[in-house]
């Protein structure tokens, strides 16, 4: 097995991505991390990003080597959802303390809690998650992986991202590579078919994968595996016999599509699910996969029916939003996938796009968002604070679609705010997913709290008074007296 570093270096060496083939061999290999900024916060780890991809596989039992600290958030990690079992929102960790880091038990007390999960829970697989400690003690997790699924017969993944060895895109792709190395190809299904397909970088974000399955079945296309949203083990590691792959997020796995497709020829494209068009290109572009694959070609005619009847339901819910979001300006703080899907979506319906983040969008997102928005003026690699706060307080953007972490920068400038990251409680995915994204952006912009808020305070309204003072003798002459009987008052309770 390549150690840790090799495998790093094999990741920043990704041929499939365009930026690493424009750079020469030795800033191939510094890849693309950038240093962090002290004092600000570093944005996930390494360990975060793998935790993030592996965890949505709902039937497994995630087992962090760490301090509990490590898992201390875990019931809540993202929006993700699951049809089936719960069981990946159990919290395991071997809990390490001083005492066992000095005495060096962490592999022994790793054992033995692979050992109690097995007994108690008897999950089809159990990956484990090494992480700053235990990999700065040197525990082996791969050894006591290796010999726990020989003892008790059962997959026991070993994942080796630890925290420090990068960010979390970093872990997201030590993740691909986890499920490369120890689960895809270990399964082999007895149904497979000329229509099943894989879904990657699908993290089914408030059930928004819901909206686009039944799609799919009406054209008789099965879903092998959606790795990792609402996936189970034995769909991950029969994903080798798919026909064709859609890569949802390429930032995340293109590795785990490049690498399937030279092992196991299966070809991949990169599409979105977010607005009318981008949904209906991506069934296109399914149905010509697996033609050239070997389905029949009647697929292609089903298909355009169905984007057809689809999409012209869609457009009717949609005509009642826009005369009341027409010109409309959109200020979208976000990245990846969605930085240039959700433009294109919201610029169908006429609403305007004063700004998009490119910050963690690849090559390939940034040449499409030139072409939607046809000037690079209104692309931003990051803005601080101040800046957006300056932005929306000048009414610029009549909303912003962001991530948890701006909103109060929106509700400072009295601006209406809407999630669009992992946090968000709404699915926007596909043709019913479009329109509840405009529905949710038509509630925020008109919500009347907004004009209520803009309005200056009570106390601003108030005229200012100004106290007169006394002028003549006779005016003055009690005040004098007040003030002297009150010093000689207080000067006697001081000598009491």
């Amino acid at each position: 097995m390549p150690s840790l570093t090799a495998k790093i270096q094999g990741v920043f060496n990704e041929p499939a991505c365009e930026k690493n083939r424009s750079k020469d061999s030795k800033a191939r290999k510094s890849g693309c991390s950038k240093p962090l900024t002290p004092g600000a916060a570093a944005g996930g780890c390494a360990f975060d990003g793998a935790k993030i991809v592996l965890q949505p596989i709902t039937d497994v039992a995630h087992l962090i080597h760490a301090p509990l600290a490590c898992e201390g958030n875990s019931w809540d990690n993202r929006g993700t959802a699951s049809s089936g079992p719960m069981f990946w929102r159990t919290s395991f960790t071997t809990d390490l303390t001083e005492l066992d880091v000095v005495m060096g038990q962490g592999e022994r007390k790793l054992f033995k809690a692979i050992r109690e999960i097995k007994e108690a829970y008897a999950p089809p697989a159990i990956f484990v998650y090494s992480t700053c400690v235990t990999a700065l003690i040197g525990d082996d997790i791969e050894a006591v992986c290796k010999r726990a699924a020989e003892k008790f017969s059962l997959p026991v993944v070993p994942v080796n991202a630890p925290g420090f060895v990068g960010s979390k895109n970093l872990g997201n792709k030590l993740a691909g590579e986890a499920l490369l190395d120890h689960v895809i190809g270990t399964v082999e299904p007895e149904d497979v078919g000329a229509y099943d397909i894989n879904i990657l970088g699908e993290f089914n974000l408030s059930g928004e994968f819901w909206l686009v399955k039944p799609l799919l079945d009406r054209l008789g296309i099965r879903v092998r595996a959606c790795i990792p949203g609402d996936a189970r083990y034995s769909d991950v590691a029969s994903a080798h016999r798919a026909r064709a792959s859609m890569l949802v997020c390429s930032t995340a796995l293109i590795n785990l599509a490049r690498q399937m497709e030279e092992r196991w020829d299966i070809p991949f494209f990169e599409g979105s699910f977010y607005g009318i068009t981008d949904t209906s290109e991506a069934l296109r572009q399914i149905a010509k996969l697996l033609v050239t694959k070997g389905a029949h070609p009647e697929i292609l005619k089903r298909t355009e029916a169905l984007i057809a009847q689809e999409e012209a339901i869609a457009w009717q819910k949609l005509a009642a939003y826009r005369p009341r979001l027409q010109g409309k300006r959109v200020l979208l703080n976000t990245g990846g996938v969605k930085s240039w899907s959700v433009v294109h979506a919201l610029m169908e319906i006429g609403i305007e796009i004063v700004g998009t983040s490119v910050k963690k969008s690849t090559v390939e997102d940034k040449e499409r968002i030139k072409q939607i928005l046809k000037d690079e003026n209104h692309m931003f690699e990051s803005m601080a604070p101040r800046e957006l706060y300056n932005m929306l307080a000048d009414h610029k953007a009549d909303i912003m679609l962001s991530g948890g972490r701006t909103q109060f920068i929106a509700l400072k400038a009295k601006t209406p705010w809407l999630d669009i990251n992992q946090e968000r409680h709404h699915a926007y995915a596909g043709y019913d997913g479009m329109v509840e994204l405009v529905r949710q952006i038509d509630l925020a912009i008109h919500n009347p709290i907004w004009s209520e808020v803009r309005e200056p305070a009570p106390w601003e309204c108030q005229p200012d008074v100004v106290e007169e003072l006394p002028s003549t003798r006779s005016e003055t002459e009690p005040v004098y007296a007040f003030q002297k009987f009150v010093g000689t008052t207080a000067g006697n309770f001081g000598k009491r």
